[in-house]
């Protein structure tokens, strides 16, 4: 079984990634602080068992070393580690002048060094395994657009597609790919912060006049996951209705 590591899997986009794998036969590990009442729903399903595993773990503090290799320990009972989604992050509001130092500082560790950290971790032991693999971050078009009250989260974001070039260009010739989704503004709980008023607005700026769901990305994160994206690397593919053209 390919297994594939899910960081921030408890709730939102990271869940619907989560199940869209499971559904598609992958084995998926998966982390947060705590797993949420979905995510405790599945694992407790008989029907994933042994394709499903949640290990406590909050990207950007823990040691991500100690923990991928205790993951990697499940996953070689189960078959090989194929790839790494690096999903977990962290949106904070507010105008840069006043924004707290400890809040941007939060924000790159959770978004740009956690996603580093958990990247090199999975490296080490995807180029150990010498059969090549997948790495997936989700950014946002935020890194390339902007938006007013997210400097910080739009710089973490930039910095993570910044990461996905130079790292293609690494291990390219060890046939791991990395690639990017940057999705629009989705309807989870990383966009619950903005009013109706806001999505409203949003909506009607967009081509496609809706916000995103997790049901339009999952289709994208698969191919790039898939022997017809094995080509495709050091891309940042974006999935939002046309806002950002």
């Amino acid at each position: 079984m390919k297994t594939v590591l899910v960081t921030g899997g408890s709730r939102g986009l990271g869940l619907g990634i989560v199940r869209a794998l499971l559904d598609a036969g992958y084995g998926v590990v998966t982390c947060s602080r705590n797993p949420s009442s979905a995510l405790q729903t599945l694992l407790d399903d008989d029907g994933w068992k042994g394709q499903l595993k949640w290990m406590a773990f909050e990207v950007g503090r823990g040691d991500a070393e100690d923990f991928v290799e205790a993951a990697a320990k499940w996953v070689e009972e189960r078959g090989t580690l194929y790839g790494l989604v690096n999903n977990a992050g962290i949106a904070r509001e507010g105008v840069l002048a006043t924004f707290p130092v400890i809040e941007i500082e939060r924000t790159l560790q959770v978004n740009l060094s956690g996603t580093l950290q958990m990247t090199r971790a999975c490296l080490r032991i995807l180029l150990r395994q010498q059969g090549g693999g997948r790495i997936i971050n989700i950014s946002s078009i935020i890194g390339s657009r902007g938006y007013t009250g997210l400097a910080a989260y739009s710089a973490s974001k930039a910095g993570m597609d910044g990461m996905t070039r130079a790292l293609a260009r690494e291990v390219g010739r060890r046939s791991i790919t990395v690639n990017s989704i940057a999705p629009g503004y989705l309807k989870t709980e990383l966009s619950s912060s903005l009013s109706e008023t806001q999505l409203g607005q949003i909506a009607n700026r967009t081509p496609m006049r809706r916000l995103g769901t997790v049901d339009d990305i999952c289709p994208i994160l698969l191919f790039l996951l898939g022997d017809g994206a094995r080509f495709v690397t050091g891309q940042t593919i974006c999935v939002d209705g046309g806002l950002s053209s």
